[in-house]
């Protein structure tokens, strides 16, 4: 019986041992092999914003009116300024355009270390989105559209800024499944030998984020080989998985869901009749309770289209968008 339990300790005591030293052991090495810039492509446009090299699209405006708002675009998870790549023009009639890539996407800076705020959690988008705004804003009207996870961050944003946005327009958005990890893993994951694998554990997104993406389309014709690899670029860039898993590791803390009633801005939302991603019917409860009484949502269903009617339906989408955007 001793012998049994001296064995049983050296065992958990090896095995103890080896969960302390051995994750130090393995290398953890990126799948990219650019630099964001080299990944973007000539011409791609940077600022630095809070410290961080964000990756922009701009479309100026086509108009005539003398001071024309501000459209902002927000894109959702695992998407970058790609997914905005058929209406950013065509918004254009209605405002001065920008698209930017949010922390963890897209060929913004993926750091690893920074002073104040985390970039990748809700307040470092939030700030984020704050600091583009007073980049290019410059007090005039401002329209924030947000997509999917976006949009969670362009509501809560227009929550918390009431005289900074002027209207708000939600795509399919995230708002009652707004994901990130349960608080209490958390802790487990700031645990230096699972924290020093995290990229690893994170690679898998190339091969999930293909059925998340097919899962976002009705019309799989439309998910052209092109359209695959535009999703995927992304992917080429060095470090882009200790980028992710900082983002999956960051705070998601918000006070949204429980205030739907403070967003006082006139809104619009759009989902398509078929999106299982975020659920259409998610969508529609929305419309009932943002707003409150005094000032109830827009709904607008476009039919035949998933989670990315933006992509799948770009005409329907823009028309919707532009005509709401006169009428409003």
């Amino acid at each position: 019986m001793r012998r049994f339990r001296r064995i049983m300790l050296i065992a958990l005591a090896s095995g103890i041992l080896a969960f302390l030293i051995v994750p130090f052991l393995i290398p953890v090495e990126t799948n990219g092999t650019l630099t964001a810039a080299e990944a973007a492509g000539e011409g791609a446009e940077f600022l630095t914003v809070n410290g961080l090299e964000v990756h922009i699209e701009t479309a100026p405006y086509t108009g005539d009116d003398a001071d024309p708002p501000l459209i902002v675009l927000l894109h959702g998870f695992g998407a970058s300024t790609f997914s905005w790549r058929e209406v950013l023009q065509p918004l254009a009639q209605a405002g001065d355009v920008i698209a930017y890539d949010r922390a963890g996407f897209g060929f913004t800076e993926r750091p690893t270390e920074w002073q104040g705020e985390n970039p990748y959690g809700t307040p470092g988008n939030l700030a984020l989105l704050d600091a583009l705004l007073t980049e290019f804003a410059a007090d005039r009207e401002v329209i924030v559209v947000g997509h999917s996870a976006g949009g969670l961050i362009a509501a809560e944003f227009a929550r918390l800024n009431p005289r900074t946005v002027d209207r708000l327009v939600l795509v399919a958005p995230s708002v009652y499944t707004a994901g990130g990890v349960p608080a209490w893993l958390a802790p487990v994951l700031g645990v230096m030998q699972i924290d020093r694998l995290g990229p690893l554990l994170v690679q898998g997104i190339a091969s999930s984020g293909e059925q998340l993406l097919e899962q976002s389309f009705v019309d799989q014709a439309v998910l052209t080989d092109a359209v695959r690899e535009g999703y995927r670029a992304p992917l080429t860039v060095m470090g882009w998985e200790a980028g992710l898993w900082r983002f999956t590791t960051a705070p998601r803390g918000n006070n949204l869901l429980a205030n739907l009633d403070q967003i006082t801005q006139p809104t619009l939302l759009i989902t398509g009749d078929a999106d299982t991603v975020v659920a259409t019917a998610d969508t529609e409860r929305l419309a009932t309770e943002l707003g409150g009484e005094r000032n109830p949502p827009e709904l607008v269903v476009v039919p035949r289209s998933g989670h990315l009617p933006q992509e799948e339906a770009p005409v329907e989408f823009v028309d919707v968008l532009l005509d709401w955007l006169k009428r409003e």
